[in-house]
């Protein structure tokens, strides 16, 4: 089979040299970092972008979960005020949501706390490249 004008059979070519394959790898090994830096690139922004609608609708959520809450607390004020004066019923409601709030200030503060410590691996580390240091000097 040719492929030349005249009929004629193309030239042998020569194989290339190492040092030829040597420069197409590097060049294609270039290329390929570019090309995976330029997808990771990609992706990363698109990630970024659901991440801030993601955001942006639970925030959203989190707005309507508040008035609900509040018309919670209002229903909860008018339905003890068929059994308590108004004035009783709303001081009720809010000493239950302060204690509420006391709760959750008080496992909040705990699991602060826990998280202030420092980690056993900083301590571990430590140990071990002292444990090195000894060895090397021995």
């Amino acid at each position: 089979m040719t492929d030349w004008d005249d009929g004629q059979a193309p030239p042998a070519e020569r194989p290339p040299s190492v040092g030829r394959l040597v420069e197409q790898i590097s060049e294609q090994a270039t290329r390929l970092v570019r090309a995976e830096i330029a997808l990771a690139k990609a992706e990363a922004a698109e990630k970024a972008k659901r991440s801030g609608i993601g955001v942006g609708l639970i925030v959203g959520a989190l707005v309507v979960v508040l008035y609900a809450l509040g018309v919670f607390v209002a229903t909860a004020i008018i339905s003890l005020d068929l059994v308590w004066p108004l004035w009783l019923s709303a001081l009720v409601v809010g000493l239950a949501l302060m204690l509420l709030a006391g709760a959750f200030a008080g496992i909040a503060v705990a699991q602060l706390k826990q998280a202030s410590r420092r980690p056993e691996t900083i301590d571990r580390v430590k140990e071990d490249v002292t444990t090195v240091k000894e060895g090397m000097k021995r």
